[in-house]
């Protein structure tokens, strides 16, 4: 017999956190690996719900035991969000292996009337929520799990012009600043702040929205910075040139994957490439411990192309109940989000717009010229 209840984060117990840790931590053994994304940890739900409202977590039991957990966003009116949508890289159904179930009913025990998803994991958009899939999308990612020497010949094999040219740019900038250090866990929280200003001045200088101006996204980083569990951490990794920080990452680690989230560089070195070189170092100490792979994060880069093993594939859609309130947010979302995708996808167009956004961020920090 099947019973879902739908839980404030601060109602989440602790058998039942250890039950949804195991589920992640087997999903590898029964076919479903990306099921281990730390973006579907329960330290990642828990952690967004101190800044961000709404935040429930459904726990499905079979015969009294938790079978599943969907972690989810929910509004008064029942609109509800993948948790996390917009900056989390992963979204869906924590379960045990077989499990299956109708997704229109799980909506309707969380009294949803929509949920929309922009980073579906892999497997779930063939299953029970491939009717409200609109799109999907390759995010790449480099496997660790056989060695840096493995991957360093992958990358000799199918990407030796980028490797030749990197390592290249490494000696230079060794001659040019000093000797370079990596510290793949840093724990100086100085460090992170410095990363947020690179990462600050990025988004304003190529036109972007700067996600750091949202107080709940710079509390939800700092809280996960200083999050460790045995399977959970928020991971900053730090590349530095005669002990001067030249390039950093922070993102969630589970105990299999790292997710590429917020790297950044400091642009004075910039013709060094030191987020390429940061790359190298966070994937030869992924490998040393163990992680399976690094999930780089939906998008098509030049630089991502360069490092990647291989793909994994993200959807994004609303999946809906027949309500009124699931027309009208598909009514307002779809079209803005058809439009992006539009210009994303295709080079003709995306290219343009992005020239435009550089030429906006310009204009911002004061640096346009006629």
């Amino acid at each position: 017999m099947t019973d879902t209840s739908v839980l404030h984060p601060g109602e989440l117990s602790a058998a039942d956190r250890t039950a949804w840790t195991a589920m992640q931590s087997k999903a590898h053994l029964h076919g479903a690996p990306e099921l281990a994304n730390p973006f579907l940890s329960p330290e990642f739900t828990l952690a967004l719900g101190r800044y961000r409202r709404g935040v429930r977590i459904a726990v499905v039991r079979e015969g009294g035991e938790p079978a599943a957990f969907f972690p989810h966003q929910r509004s008064a009116t029942g609109v509800g969000r993948a948790i996390g949508l917009g900056v989390s890289d992963s979204q869906g159904l924590v379960h045990r292996p077989g499990f299956e179930w109708d997704a229109r009913e799980l909506l309707r025990a969380c009294e949803l009337a929509v949920w929309e998803f922009d980073h579906l994991t892999q497997g779930q958009a063939q299953g029970p929520f491939d009717p409200g899939v609109t799109g999907s999308f390759a995010s790449p990612v480099i496997d660790t799990q056989d060695g840096y020497d493995a991957y360093l010949a992958h990358l000799r094999k199918n990407s030796p012009k980028f490797l030749k040219s990197t390592l290249a740019k490494e000696r230079r900038l060794t001659r040019s600043v000093g000797e370079l250090s990596y510290v793949h866990d840093e724990r100086d929280p100085a460090a992170l702040r410095t990363l947020m200003r690179w990462k600050s001045a990025q988004y304003r200088r190529t036109g972007r929205s700067d996600r750091f101006t949202q107080p709940w996204i710079t509390g939800l980083v700092e809280h996960l910075f200083h999050t460790r569990t045995e399977s959970f951490s928020g991971l900053l990794s730090v590349l530095y040139a005669d002990g001067k920080p030249v390039a950093a990452h922070f993102g969630p680690r589970s105990e299999r994957i790292i997710s590429c989230w917020f790297p950044a560089y400091d642009p004075e070195f910039a013709k060094f490439s030191p987020g390429l070189l940061m790359h190298l170092r966070i994937a030869e100490a992924a490998a040393a411990d163990g992680i399976a792979y690094i999930d780089l994060g939906r998008g098509q880069k030049q630089y991502k192309d360069s490092l990647k093993t291989r793909e994994i594939m993200v959807s994004e859609g609303w999946m809906m109940r027949r309500h009124p309130v699931a027309l009208g947010h598909w009514a307002h979302r779809a079209p803005v989000r058809a439009l992006r995708n539009t210009v994303v996808e295709r080079p003709e167009l995306f290219e343009p717009a992005d020239r435009l956004l550089k030429r906006i961020g310009e204009f911002r920090s004061g640096r346009f010229r006629m």
